[in-house]
């Protein structure tokens, strides 16, 4: 089977890559390269022995997105494409609207002409909104998301059951996931942000680094057990491991039709504080850190129910925060700059 994988030289989506190569899948890449570095793939390609095909392009090209899908017999589309920060999806709501919503609107307009069915998106739980109470759990109603980045999210998800309806072939998957971290067990491939990192971890492996003076914790007066906002990390192994079981499930059940979501996370909530003492704890070193006020767009805690992923597509996360800790910080000390560092 031959998989386009959009974003697939990013964080998330490169983990997948190589999850995808070790299942046995053939795979073509689609990334602007905005936030993300080619790199990742060739040491993709390294770890496996296997190629990857490349293109460089946004879905938005409707040109390229035609010569791709002419040139290769796609069987399903991984959609990793997307920007992801919430505070900066605050403050540049057009940005996210126009890359997010219509990039993907462009790219399933490409596969219904070329008549590609399978599609597995790349979601989060931004989508449940405040109004619903942790653990959050597939049945309940989607709510209204604290950022515009959380509500693109949501808006492709109506999008997709919308499709889903109207085109009966469609065979959708929406990935709910909670707060990934770690790198690969190798330290060749992990999160590398551009400029100062929008994400708890790789901030803190920064501080640790010696390349930034101090984390800044958004807020310390939340209701949870020690006032910082709690979150559901899990391993971005793990999770690159859903988008391959949720491949599988579409493989084994060809006359499933329309449109299904799954949550992807260890149904465990941590605190940021709670992460900064267990770092401490695997890296040896001392974190400086200080609280400031809230950051626009945050929740105070959300975790996941994952039965349904556990049942249904046998999937669950197995590892644990000190694995996760431990490998984002040796992906930080084998490359000091990211991907420029070799």
């Amino acid at each position: 089977m031959s998989i386009l994988v959009t974003g697939g030289a990013g964080y998330i989506g490169s983990h997948t890559v190589l999850c995808l190569l070790e299942s046995g899948f053939d795979v073509i890449v689609l990334d602007n390269l905005v936030n993300s570095s080619q790199e990742s793939i060739l040491r993709v390609e390294k770890l496996t022995g296997k190629s990857v095909t490349f293109y460089i392009g946004d879905i938005a090209d409707q040109v390229q997105l035609d010569v791709i899908f002419k040139d290769h017999a796609i069987d399903c589309v991984i959609h990793f494409a997307a920007l992801k920060a919430v505070g900066e999806s605050t403050k540049q709501p057009y940005l996210y609207y126009k890359n997010n919503v219509l990039g993907t609107l462009s790219l399933l307009e490409a596969m219904q002409k070329r008549k590609v069915f399978d599609f597995i998106f790349s979601s989060s739980a931004t989508v449940y909104g405040e109004e619903n109470e942790p653990p959050y759990i597939e049945t309940q109603p989607l709510g209204n998301p604290t950022s515009p980045y959380g509500t693109t999210k949501l808006t492709v998800e109506k999008i997709m059951q919308e499709a889903a309806k109207a085109y009966s072939q469609m065979r959708m998957v929406s990935l709910r996931y909670f707060n990934p971290i770690g790198a690969h067990s190798s330290g060749e491939i992990g999160e590398d942000p551009t400029g100062p990192p929008n994400n708890l971890v790789p901030y803190l492996t920064q501080v640790a680094a010696g390349k930034r003076a101090s984390l800044q914790v958004f807020g310390n007066d939340y209701s949870t057990k020690d006032g910082t906002c709690e979150r559901d990390y899990l391993h971005v192994e793990d999770l690159a491991e859903g988008h391959v079981a949720a491949l599988q499930w579409l493989k084994a059940n060809r006359l499933f039709s329309g449109f299904e979501t799954f949550n992807l996370g260890t149904g465990k909530p941590v605190s940021v504080s709670q992460i900064i003492s267990h770092f401490e704890a695997v890296s040896g070193i001392k974190i400086a850190h200080e609280f400031v006020s809230r950051r626009d767009g945050d929740l105070a805690t959300f975790w996941a129910n994952c039965e349904k992923a556990n049942k249904i597509l046998k999937w669950q996360a197995k590892r644990s925060l000190e694995n996760m800790l431990a490998s984002a910080w040796e992906w930080q000390r084998k490359n000091p700059d990211g991907f420029s560092s070799k």
